[in-house]
């Protein structure tokens, strides 16, 4: 069925988000996979295309368009496209809020002409060794000496920590060590990277473990209001699940395209193996399956773009999207048989990254917790 949540304007973003794609992206994929990132040219080519910080206003660089629509299609053609990779993701989808609702006019002005241009890329810090899901959790402290914060602590899974050039860093304040918000500078004294994660999946998406020893931080670097920061991250982290949950069932309908196209084309017993009734039947299950995931998904985009998407409704978007995401592609890489199991097929590398989807941005078990917190019992 025709998809009913995209104007014109929106179609016309597809097919040049799509070509540009096809031209920047597409050729690199395997020398970003072996590198362990995706090659900063490329995302100053992407800026210049207007595809990054878009939500920033005109003078500072962006096209002031508040729409999540050009979001999904952004993470949507990522996916279709098989391009790997969570910069679009994380800049556009997680951290252009902070910068252009939370952040004062002063620090928007200094912030964000280097973001919307590519210059500057920025990560945010928030799990912890001991802290992921939970953020209650996290450990790091900002001490406040005058004028300055004084961070301490350290940081894991942060995504793009190796390139970034900027970090949103969540860390205790204040006697009672309520969570605050502060960006950092990567040249900042004090500032380590730690290594470069070797992930399971994902490849192309430099992870990375961050230390903080006594970095000094001016007050002006605060975001929002002292304390805080836990408000912050809540209001948040729906569109950041949202987002995840739309690259979940753009991935698995991928994955069921490639899959169907094996199935007509292989052949077992004298006949295509999609004419065998149990392979045929499992197929049937996927279709149906991501059909209704799609009309969900699609309904939860409208619902953040008229901004009545709540928090346990995003979290249980992400749960059912990422759990159906991780059975259609194992169900995919079944059907490929042994080929499923080689890196030369596309399917190999979807499947591994995308185990990570029921992870990150809080698991799927913290997700049915929210859905069910939030049923009253």
């Amino acid at each position: 069925m025709r998809r009913q949540i995209f104007e014109p304007e929106h179609d016309e973003f597809r097919a040049s988000v799509r070509a540009f794609l096809t031209q920047e992206a597409l050729p690199h994929v395997e020398a970003w996979e072996a590198a362990g990132m995706v090659d900063r040219g490329f995302w100053k080519k992407a800026a210049a295309q207007g595809l990054v910080g878009f939500e920033a206003p005109v003078e500072l660089g962006g096209a002031g368009i508040d729409d999540f629509r050009f979001n999904a299609v952004i993470d949507e053609e990522m996916n279709y496209l098989a391009i790997p990779g969570d910069g679009f993701t994380m800049e556009n989808d997680i951290i252009a809020p902070y910068l252009v609702e939370h952040a004062t006019d002063e620090q928007r002005e200094r912030w964000l002409p280097g973001f919307t241009s590519g210059d500057v890329v920025v990560a945010i810090a928030m799990s912890e060794p001991g802290a992921g899901s939970d953020l209650r959790g996290i450990q790091a402290t900002a001490r406040r000496e005058g004028d300055e914060y004084v961070i301490n602590g350290s940081k894991t899974f942060v995504t793009s920590g190796i390139q970034a050039d900027l970090i949103i860093v969540a860390a205790r304040t204040g006697e009672d060590g309520a969570l605050s918000l502060l960006l950092i500078d990567a040249q900042t004294e004090g500032f380590q990277r730690g290594r470069k994660l070797d992930k399971i999946g994902r490849k192309a998406q430099d992870t990375a473990e961050l230390f903080f020893d006594d970095v000094r931080v001016p007050v002006g670097n605060l975001l929002g209001v002292e304390g805080r920061g836990l408000d912050l991250l809540k209001t948040n982290l729906a569109r950041e699940r949202l987002s995840m949950a739309v690259s979940a069932i753009a991935a698995s309908e991928h994955a069921f395209e490639l899959t169907l196209a094996h199935c007509r084309e292989r052949q077992t017993f004298g006949k295509p193996i999609g004419r065998h009734q149990a392979v045929r039947f499992v197929l049937a299950d996927m279709r149906m399956e991501l059909d209704a995931t799609r009309a969900y998904i699609d309904r939860c985009i409208m619902g953040q773009v008229e901004g009545e998407l709540s928090g346990h409704e995003a979290a249980g978007a992400k749960a059912w999207a990422t759990d159906l995401q991780f059975s259609v592609l194992d169900r995919c890489l079944q059907l490929h048989g042994g080929y499923g199991y080689m890196e030369e097929y596309p399917i190999a590398r979807l499947w591994r990254d995308g185990r990570v989807q029921r992870i990150y941005g809080g698991t799927s078990e913290i997700m049915r917790d929210i859905v069910g917190r939030a049923l009253e019992i």
